[in-house]
């Protein structure tokens, strides 16, 4: 019976760590080489890190990608074949390629000839489209090598198993989404049924900017029989092997991890993509302001979980309209979680601001401008912590304050990261729940219900004026999130909005408010990508904006 085995690296790259990242596939050719395996593959774009964006276009960034490659190939030329992807220049054109190294020697480059440009993805901007590639001979078959989009549509594939792969291997960084899995593992089933082909799904993990890789690697037979699951999030390396009988290749079944519902996944995203975050940038420390809210209990939680509650200085900063509730709860939410607790009260700095601009404010009644200044001297004393110290700030705002901009901007807006920024209002509440009552090996934090109840259960507040409470400006959140839902995620027009029961006046606010906050979106901190529609690299409009939806508008004023 003829045998292949192929080791799949499910590994973490850093963006624009070469060697560092070629010392990673090194450790898994060494494993695969042991293992007696005839290739070892890793995730698309691996050497260069995924996504590397205009770092692409600077020529000696490429050039030192390929020079690294070649050195890879040297030191990987005594044992199995090692597939790796990078940017690649042929001619005057960059590609985005995949090439398989064996015995000092170069098979391909592979081209990607689907290039996605939508969501995240701006491949059309950096790279040019390559030639649909045959199948690479690796010892006893040919391996057919589609570059992750080109596993999404038919030809690339059907072209590969009429030119003779015996196996389909799709090299991935196919970033996280929820719910994501349904949309691959539909796809691929598709393929193997085309084909007749076994296929291998590889993906990275690890967290870049927004972004994070869930991994998640399986392995299919024709007709769609699951043989291989890996775990998601977590790097790994295991061994495939494929053998070869009556009906052709087919894969040997191996382990079938677990994978977690979507709320453990959403939390875990927001952990490694704050923890990555922080070690690719160089940080080892944090600090936040913890109000009392349950925003600040969550993003503190969140970062103990992702670093450990002795690298988590929370900081309270009361004012008058502070009330003792919050003080309680901000203080048992650090003692629960391990969490060093600083308090620097803003009463002195605000007199000082205030009593500066009493001359220019004579006369005026009070508004939300003294209610900024409050929010404004908060990030100015949080800021000053995090350059003494050298912690990065974290902020706490999540997607429906950041949707409506019920955030100060160069206040609660400043610093350097926000976990929860693509998680609803209505979603933070559930998540708290959740994490109370759910404690994995890969949280660093404590288990055990570390939010107090209070915190998740009372009406949410900014304390900037006197019983000040969020739906005296908003609608309630399940009604805000649901519009909110609709016009951002789902792109949905008035009518459709209407439809589903929600007011005019409501609906018109919220798309108000919405708009007008682009420009705030535009200065904020990058946040975790839990959705397909997330502010940033998902969602993209003009600051300057002034089309409204024209439905309901016969007799408003322009």
């Amino acid at each position: 019976m003829t045998r292949f085995r192929l080791t799949l690296a499910q590994l973490n790259p850093t963006v624009g760590n070469l060697r560092g990242n070629a010392e990673k596939a090194r450790v898994a050719w060494e494993q695969a080489k042991a293992a007696g395996s005839d290739m070892v593959a890793l995730p698309e774009m691996f050497l260069a890190g995924y996504q590397p964006q205009d770092l692409v276009m600077k020529p000696a960034f490429v050039a030192d990608c390929q020079r690294v490659m070649e050195e890879l190939a040297q030191d990987c030329a005594d044992g199995p074949a090692l597939g790796i992807g990078l940017p690649w220049f042929e001619g005057a054109e960059l590609f985005n390629v995949y090439v398989v190294l064996q015995g000092g020697k170069m098979a391909g480059p592979i081209f990607k000839h689907h290039l996605p440009n939508y969501n995240v993805f701006d491949e059309k901007r950096y790279f040019a489209s390559g030639d649909v590639h045959g199948p690479v001979a690796v010892g006893p078959l040919r391996v057919g090598i589609p570059v992750c989009e080109d596993a999404w549509f038919p030809d690339v594939t059907e072209t590969l198993a009429e030119t003779g792969a015996q196996i389909l291997l799709v090299p991935n960084g196919s970033p996280y989404f929820r719910n994501k899995r349904d949309f691959r593992m539909t796809h691929m089933v598709s393929r193997v049924v085309e084909t007749g082909l076994p296929l291998a799904y590889l993906n990275m993990v690890g967290g870049q900017d927004d972004q994070v890789f869930d991994g998640g690697t399986f392995v299919l037979n024709p007709h769609g029989e699951l043989a291989t699951q890996f775990p998601v999030f977590d790097e790994h390396i295991a061994h495939q092997d494929f053998v070869e009988g009556p009906d052709g290749w087919r894969a040997v079944p191996g382990e079938k991890a677990h994978l977690p519902n979507e709320w453990e996944q959403d939390y875990r995203v927001m952990v490694e993509a704050l923890r990555d975050y922080l070690r690719k940038s160089g940080f080892s420390k944090v600090l936040l302001g913890l109000s009392g809210g349950v925003d600040s209990a969550l993003v503190a939680m969140i970062a103990a979980d992702a670093i450990g509650p002795e690298n988590v200085r929370c900081v309270m900063l009361p004012s008058e309209y502070t009330s003792p509730a919050s003080l309680e709860d901000a203080a048992a939410v650090a003692k629960n979680l391990g969490c060093r607790l600083d308090t620097v009260p803003i009463s002195g700095p605000r007199a000082a601001v205030t009593e500066a601009l009493a001359p220019m404010f004579e006369g005026l009644p009070a508004d939300v401008t003294e209610e900024n200044i409050q929010s404004r001297l908060r990030g100015l004393l949080l800021m000053a912590l995090s350059n003494k110290f050298g912690e990065m700030l974290l902020t706490t705002g999540n997607k429906s304050e950041v949707a409506v901009g019920y955030a100060t901007i160069y206040g609660d807006m400043s610093g350097g990261y926000n976990p929860i920024k693509d998680l609803y209002k209505m979603r933070v509440f559930e998540t708290c729940r959740w994490r109370n009552a759910n404690h994995r090996d890969w949280m660093m934090g404590p288990e055990g219900a570390v939010i107090p109840p209070r915190v998740i259960d009372k009406p949410p507040s900014a304390e900037l004026r006197e019983d000040q409470k969020d739906e005296d400006s908003l609608p309630p959140y399940a009604v805000l999130d649901r519009i909110l839902e609709l016009l951002v995620d789902e792109e949905a027009s008035f009518e459709e909005v209407l439809a589903e029961g929600f007011s005019l006046e409501d609906v018109r606010r919220v798309e108000r408010l919405l708009y007008m906050s682009e420009y705030k979106r535009f200065q904020s901190a990058p946040g975790a990508r839990l959705t397909r529609r997330a502010f940033w690299l998902d969602r993209r409009y003009p600051i300057v904006n002034r089309w409204r939806d024209p439905v309901g508008r016969e007799n408003a004023p322009d």
